[in-house]
């Protein structure tokens, strides 16, 4: 076997386990995320401090959605109303879907367009977040991000998009997308929500990759089979491929190669930002996080 075949291999092996670990339970020993305390709080009508910090997350068949600040999704009913915006879930019913709860009209957010978020007033004087009008609620059943066991329920819940509206299953050749990601804000990701990076060492006129070999195992590459691929949450004319040494074609975006970190596991982690004082998370233009 040759050396370029055996790195390809094991970057596909690489690349398989980033995307199957995205979106499923944390590990032994990996943090837990605080996401169902804030359900539990909203069930009881108690606001938390601060919350919610309303972002996106990438979420497996589903792509980009809304998400809480912890990165559980958030939801939309086909019984409530945007204009006015209304909420028809109450008792037993805001048992099962939690509302999302603000402590003030100014609603925080990453990489959701600030104009479409506002508040309305529930029954109980807590403050519903709405987006476009649309109230936002959690599911009781997701206690991890990267979960949707909402969708579609009762035919009327569904995840909610970043503009309010409901969220599209991916196209199957979906590619790029963006979430949020901590500190960093609003990142390019791959479809399963992996954080995409950058390196320094890279050039962009022309769009050339200078990671091969040990480093591709390292920072596998985000490949594509052909030119003709989705995008979803970034501007197209940024998009585009370089051609890689063994002829594969790698995603670029602003003329910078794109790349995963072989240490990153879950969706939301960016272990590699910073790495080597090279490799940068990439956001939305190219730029680095």
């Amino acid at each position: 076997m040759t050396r370029t075949r055996a790195v390809a291999l094991a970057t596909t092996a690489l690349l398989g386990a980033l995307l199957g670990a995205c979106g499923q339970p944390g590990r032994p020993g990996a943090a837990v995320p605080a996401g169902p305390d804030r359900v539990a709080a909203a069930a009881g009508g108690e606001i938390v401090p601060g919350a919610p910090e309303l972002t996106t997350a990438v979420v497996p068949d589903l792509g980009t959605v809304l998400a809480d600040g912890d990165g559980l999704t958030l939801y939309r009913s086909d019984r409530d109303t945007n204009d006015p915006p209304t909420s028809t879930c109450d008792g037993d019913c805001a048992r099962r879907w939690p509302p999302a709860l603000a402590d003030s009209v100014d609603v925080r957010s990453q990489g959701v367009d600030q104009a479409l978020l506002g508040t309305l007033d529930r029954p109980d004087g807590t403050r519903q977040v709405t987006v476009a009008g649309w109230p936002v609620y959690h599911f009781a059943a997701d206690t991890a991000p990267g979960r949707a066991g909402g969708q579609g329920a009762d035919g009327t819940w569904f995840a909610a998009a970043p503009n309010g509206r409901k969220a599209l299953p991916p196209t199957a050749d979906l590619a790029l997308a963006t979430a949020s990601v901590g500190a960093l804000g609003t990142v390019l990701t791959d479809r399963t929500g992996m954080t995409l990076y950058r390196s320094e060492r890279d050039t962009t006129d022309p769009p050339t990759s200078t990671c091969e070999d040990a480093c591709a195992l390292r920072w596998p590459p985000l490949l594509v089979g052909s030119p003709d691929f989705g995008v979803q949450g970034v501007d197209r004319s940024l998009v585009g491929t370089t051609t890689r040494a063994d002829g594969r074609l790698q995603v670029t975006v602003a003329g910078r190669p794109l790349y995963l970190f072989a240490g990153d596991r879950l969706c939301g982690d960016a272990g590699g930002q910073g790495l080597d004082g090279v490799w940068f998370a990439a956001r939305t233009d190219g730029s680095r996080a």
